[in-house]
């Protein structure tokens, strides 16, 4: 993702220290966006709804470093009723200085399989940016993927019933083994990201109590892993808190650093499916 701390008052050794590691944290603002929008649930059509909405705060010990939000709305594809989830990130205060983040991802994807008609990718990284379409023919294995600032158009074979990266978050959310899982198993899902398709493993970890802004939740803990050479230098770098309710929504993502780490809390959600189940502090 990014590299990025609102320094204030924490003075010169902080902003030493943080350019140190910009380099280092350029890609955890995209990875932490990427783990927002794969959290998981059980077999129930009722886990989400359209009209649902979460805010994250991403930040590194108290210094805040940016947002992400994730919603989904109901849209209409080929006289068709499907789902519209969006996710975005973005950096704020002096970590906007030292490095620019504004991403938005989009999919669309059929209500009752999952499968994903369409996703976009904007984003604009530190000047890194990215503006595409793709396609996804599910019945051929195929996406065309629209490449705007290359004026390219690119056609690549997929796997069957292969997901976009926010689609995935919403398949999961379907999955009918996350509650049957014992520690230490994990759920494997194709995932087409970056012109291919790659294998993304979710290690179950276990299941603890967390303390968010809203009072103390039970969750599920999870590892995202990504095959070898992709996204993370190590496995088992991040760890995901789910609620261990009927929602499965995303708590707190945390991204361990050389020196560290860097996490996304929940900070706001509204039109959840089924009562958020917390004890009020």
């Amino acid at each position: 993702m990014t590299g990025f701390f609102c320094f204030g008052t924490f003075g010169t050794d902080i902003v030493i220290d943080s350019i140190k590691t910009t380099q280092h944290m350029k890609k955890y603002f995209l990875l932490l966006l990427v783990f927002i929008t794969v959290s998981f649930d059980n077999q129930k059509p009722e886990a989400y709804d359209s009209g649902e909405w979460f805010k994250f705060r991403i930040h590194y010990g108290f210094v805040n470093a940016g947002y992400a939000t994730l919603e989904i709305k109901e849209a209409v594809r080929d006289g068709k009723k499907v789902y519209h989830a969006i996710g975005k990130g973005y950096t704020v205060g002096m970590s906007r200085f030292f490095f620019k983040v504004d991403d938005n991802y989009e999919t669309y994807f059929d209500k009752a399989t999952n499968k994903p008609y369409q996703f976009v990718r904007k984003i604009d990284e530190g000047g890194y940016t990215k503006n595409q379409e793709g396609f996804f023919n599910q019945d051929a294995n195929k996406v065309l993927i629209k490449d705007y600032k290359k004026k390219t158009e690119k056609t690549f074979p997929v796997t069957e019933n292969v997901q976009d990266i926010v689609s995935t978050f919403y398949f999961l959310r379907n999955h009918p083994d996350i509650d049957k899982l014992k520690v230490g198993e994990s759920i494997v899902v194709d995932m087409f990201f970056d012109d291919e398709t790659f294998k993304f493993k979710l290690k179950f970890i276990g299941r603890e109590n967390l303390k968010t802004k809203f009072g103390t939740a039970p969750t599920m803990i999870f590892r995202p892993i990504v095959q070898s050479g992709r996204v993370f230098k190590e496995e088992e770098s991040l760890t995901v808190w789910i609620s261990d309710d009927d929602n499965k929504i995303p708590l707190r993502i945390k991204a361990s650093l050389a020196v560290g780490s860097i996490k996304a809390d929940i900070d706001g959600f509204k039109g959840l499916k089924n009562p958020f189940m917390v004890k009020l502090k």
